[in-house]
């Protein structure tokens, strides 16, 4: 017997081919997601900068979700010692761009989704211009300078931005939206004051951790795209892998934030 809301009742109707029912089967039972949630998702545009520990991940389960199409941002190439943890990349690849290594491998997860590698340091008005083509744009990069250059991209163009990151033994995770009237931006949560965080190679991390982080990042992402379950804007999620505890803390929206204060 069918139920009410059945992804089922819906299936003859739908724009999504017979392999791709076969595909996302497991997702589409999801009353959640069902067949409108992916065909969102198979029409989605997403802007991932930064193909390292968290951005491996996220590019790979968005493209085994069947997101349509993903934009890889990353000037740097495979290093041994990128191995231990960004999971796109192998050792038949050392030296290649990271870019290009990750594009292979969602090719082999996903062929059907379409892949655009940009091999530079995304700034200024190019950076505007590929967060202005994305329906969501993923921050896996690991210096403050760019994640203040993507956020501010992202409030201009209303552009909904997944943010995280992962060093040592704890990992963050937020989701700023300026299409919301009440959504902070990533300088309410973090001012600019000149100083860059340290990065893996100078502190370390656990392979694991970037992994959790990413999937979070990956999942809120579908969340966005697919309008299910409730919203985490506004809140910044702190994992310490130690104690295995998580944390949410709410970020408030500063009046006098000089990004995001005359966002709607």
């Amino acid at each position: 017997m069918i139920s009410r809301g059945s992804p089922a009742l819906h299936w003859e109707k739908s724009q999504v081919n017979d392999e791709q029912l076969l595909r996302y089967s497991r997702q589409i039972l999801l009353p959640e997601v069902d067949i409108d949630g992916q065909e969102r998702l198979l029409s989605a545009h997403v802007l991932i900068v930064g193909l390292g520990g968290l951005g491996c991940p996220v590019a790979m389960y968005l493209a085994s979700a069947g997101v349509g199409s993903l934009t890889l941002a990353d000037f740097d190439v495979v290093e041994l010692s990128n191995l231990q943890r960004q999971i796109a990349h192998t050792s038949h690849r050392l030296g290649e761009s990271k870019v290009a290594s990750a594009a292979v491998t969602l090719a082999s997860l996903n062929p059907s989704v379409a892949v655009e590698c940009v091999n530079q340091k995304l700034e200024g008005q190019a950076l505007l211009d590929q967060v202005a083509r994305a329906d969501v744009v993923v921050d896996c990069s690991d210096r403050f300078s760019t994640r203040f250059a993507i956020n501010r991209a992202c409030v201009k163009t209303q552009t909904p931005l997944v943010s995280g990151a992962a060093i040592r033994m704890e990992g963050q995770l937020a989701i700023f939206d300026a299409r919301q009237a009440h959504s902070p931006c990533y300088e309410c949560l973090y001012p600019p004051s000149g100083d860059e965080q340290l990065s893996c190679s100078e502190a370390g991390v656990l392979a694991p951790l970037v992994g959790v982080i990413g999937s979070l990042q990956a999942l809120e992402t579908i969340k966005l795209i697919t309008r299910c379950g409730e919203s985490s804007v506004g809140k910044l999620l702190v994992y310490d892998a130690k104690s295995l505890s998580w944390h949410s803390l709410n970020i408030p929206k500063k009046s006098q934030c000089g990004t995001c204060s005359g966002a709607v």
